[in-house]
């Protein structure tokens, strides 16, 4: 039987890079194009922080994109050109193991929903150019789907991973097997739902984040929140399980400008070398998020940036970018 790889390092472990997606197709983004943009650039500007953070690789998909990238970034950051859809770099790029391995793993338009050429092979192009090891794996998994802690621990919703428009009809137990043989995670905490309306299915970085070994960080709803029983049960199941559960305001009811529900999240934050970078959307709990979220992370800088018109597109920062592990 075939050795488990090392489980990927917990995103606070050092990172040698981190690839960044750049909104490069105005057709996809409408009149929010221009100004996710600039909400793009000030997160890899706050991540690299003037050199003192990580390499930013800012992914973008054609010339003009890269014209208007390197107009708003720091000159120390790096663009990248590859063909890519869209931006969701956590979902359609790699996971690298504590090998250094980088997995591929099947993208079919979260369950069918979004194809856009480019997105069903970007992560495989951008890690061959870094020279990694690629393993191909045959069965659908999103990044953006599972966050651990590095000791090989897992969190995940039954809504998507379970989902049967991603591998048709598998049991909790096939999917166990499949994250340990795959990604050498040996302990699954499965959370029922992810947020109400999140076209993902229900990532679990819109809801839960390990934010330290076997410690998680839960959202406390606010008043209205369309997602409060969403949040006491996640909360009552990772207690249950036996993690120290930390509990972040939420954004509360977020609308859009058509008065839909939208998963605004504050988990949707970006652990990087120097800096934390948290989202937050001109909501009453904005600065008190930022200021739990500090907490948390006292050796780093905790700073909350608008992403607003990157919500548009269905994510946020951590749902846009990928890291690379600094292994030695």
């Amino acid at each position: 039987m075939a050795t488990a790889p090392t489980p990927p390092p917990p995103e606070w472990a050092p990172h040698r890079a981190v690839w960044i997606g750049f909104p490069s197709h105005s057709e996809i983004w409408g009149p929010d194009f221009e100004i996710a943009r600039d909400e793009t650039a000030a997160f890899a500007d706050a991540v690299h922080a003037d050199g003192r953070g990580e390499t930013v690789l800012l992914v973008v998909a054609d010339e003009e994109a890269e014209r208007a990238a390197r107009m708003r970034v720091d000159p120390g950051i790096t663009i990248v050109r590859e063909d890519f859809g869209d931006v969701w770099l956590r979902d359609t790029g790699v996971i690298i193991d504590g090998d250094g391995v980088a997995h591929d793993f099947q993208f079919n338009g979260w369950g069918g929903k979004y194809d856009f050429p480019g997105d069903e092979d970007v992560g495989i192009r951008l890690a061959k150019r870094k020279r990694m090891k690629v393993a191909d794996h045959d069965w659908v998994l999103e990044g953006g789907a599972l966050d651990g802690d590095g000791t090989g621990l897992v969190v995940t919703t039954q809504q998507c991973v379970l989902n049967t428009n991603r591998n048709g009809f598998v049991t909790r137990s096939t999917v166990e097997d499949w994250l340990y043989r795959d990604l050498g995670f040996d302990r699954v905490l499965w959370l029922a739902d992810g947020l109400v309306n999140d076209h993902t299915d229900g990532h679990v970085d819109n809801l839960a984040r390990f934010v330290g070994e076997n410690r998680i960080a839960i959202p406390m709803a606010a008043d209205n929140d369309p997602n409060w029983q969403i949040y006491q049960a996640a909360a009552r199941t990772a207690e249950a399980f036996g993690c120290d559960v930390v509990r972040i305001p939420s954004p509360g009811r977020y609308l859009d400008r058509n008065r839909d529900v939208v998963p605004a999240s504050y988990m949707n934050f970006y652990i990087g070398n120097a800096a934390v970078v948290v989202p937050i959307y001109g909501m009453p709990a904005d600065m008190a998020a930022v200021a739990a979220i500090e907490k948390l992370f006292p050796n780093r800088e905790v700073v909350g940036l608008r992403a607003d018109h990157i919500l548009t597109g269905g994510g946020s920062f951590h749902c846009i970018s990928q890291q690379i592990p600094k292994l030695r």
